[in-house]
């Protein structure tokens, strides 16, 4: 079987075995915005056609292809939703010698009615899920962070937040940015000193001005900026997204994604109290085993 994780910006493909095992791995920065006038397939054969020419028959495909930017719109899933309904919830799209199925996303509402969608990220989830069985909470940090609850291998609910997004919105086009240094590295206590701010009183938007009048008064260096704004906006999410009151296991958070990210946000979930395990992005080739697995491509 060949999986594919499609975003937005990035191709990752996976040759997978009938044992679940990975033996090939291909990535391209063709993410579906790259790919001129929506030839999916035509780009879909460039990155694995050999692989369908040595026999494979199989794809599944994940991610922000199924979108309507993407090859086919594939509606969400409604949670809770766990590996049978999306494997249920999986279209196929025409593909010339091979058979190839698109994971659908998933959607909920929060407590306030509000929509809320993932594409992608459901699948990194039951890869991870897996393996922890039980009740847990998830994290995938990004540019639009999922938080999901997840209750016996199936995703109940998950919530998301704009903070990457709204990271380098503010860094590159606010007023903020005209106190960052260019291309400075990554300031750890800077960060923790965000991080440490997101748990003292006062509105969001409160402390975003005062990452612009701690540097009017020499008390954040250029060069440290962006990280202190780094950990305010991810330590207000932490403190937003973890439960409140529960005990101990309750808290513990499953993140999942690039080893940079995740350390940050275990940083300021430690701070916040609470424990983290990081898993890799590998989660997402688990997951696309585990769903081929469930329609019987094994």
């Amino acid at each position: 079987m060949i999986g594919i994780d499609w975003g937005t910006s990035s191709f990752r493909a996976f040759r997978i075995d009938a044992a679940g095992v990975v033996r090939e791995r291909r990535a391209a920065p063709r993410g579906i915005l790259a790919v001129e006038g929506g030839r999916f397939e035509a780009e879909l054969r460039r990155q694995v056609g050999g692989w369908i020419e040595a026999g494979e028959r199989h794809v599944l495909m994940s991610g922000m292809i199924g979108s309507r930017q993407g090859w086919r719109e594939v509606p969400y899933v409604s949670c809770p939703a766990g590996l049978p309904e999306i494997a249920v919830g999986l279209a196929s799209i025409a593909c010339e010698g091979v058979e190839v199925r698109v994971v659908p996303g998933l959607a909920c509402e929060d407590a306030a009615g509000t929509p809320e969608v993932m594409r992608g990220e459901e699948t990194q989830i039951l890869g991870v899920a897996a393996e922890i069985g039980g009740a847990a909470l998830a994290c995938l940090p990004g540019s639009h962070s999922k938080w999901a609850r997840l209750e016996e291998g199936r995703i109940a609910a998950f919530e998301t937040y704009f903070s990457g997004e709204a990271f380098a919105a503010l860094r590159l086009h606010t007023i903020l940015g005209r106190l960052m240094r260019e291309g400075a590295g990554d300031d750890p206590e800077a960060f923790d000193r965000g991080v440490a701010r997101a748990g003292e009183a006062g509105h969001l938007l409160h402390h975003l001005f005062g990452v612009r009048t701690l540097g009017l008064n020499g008390r954040l260096g250029e060069e440290a900026a962006a990280s202190y704004l780094s950990g305010l906006l991810i330590g207000h999410e932490v403190r937003a997204a973890l439960p409140r009151g529960g005990a101990p296991r309750e808290a513990d958070v499953q993140l999942i994604g690039a080893a940079a990210l995740c350390e940050l946000y275990a940083r300021a979930i430690a701070a916040a109290g609470a424990r983290a395990k990081v898993h890799g992005e590998e989660a997402a080739e688990r997951g696309l085993a585990l769903i081929g697995r469930e329609v019987g491509w094994d």
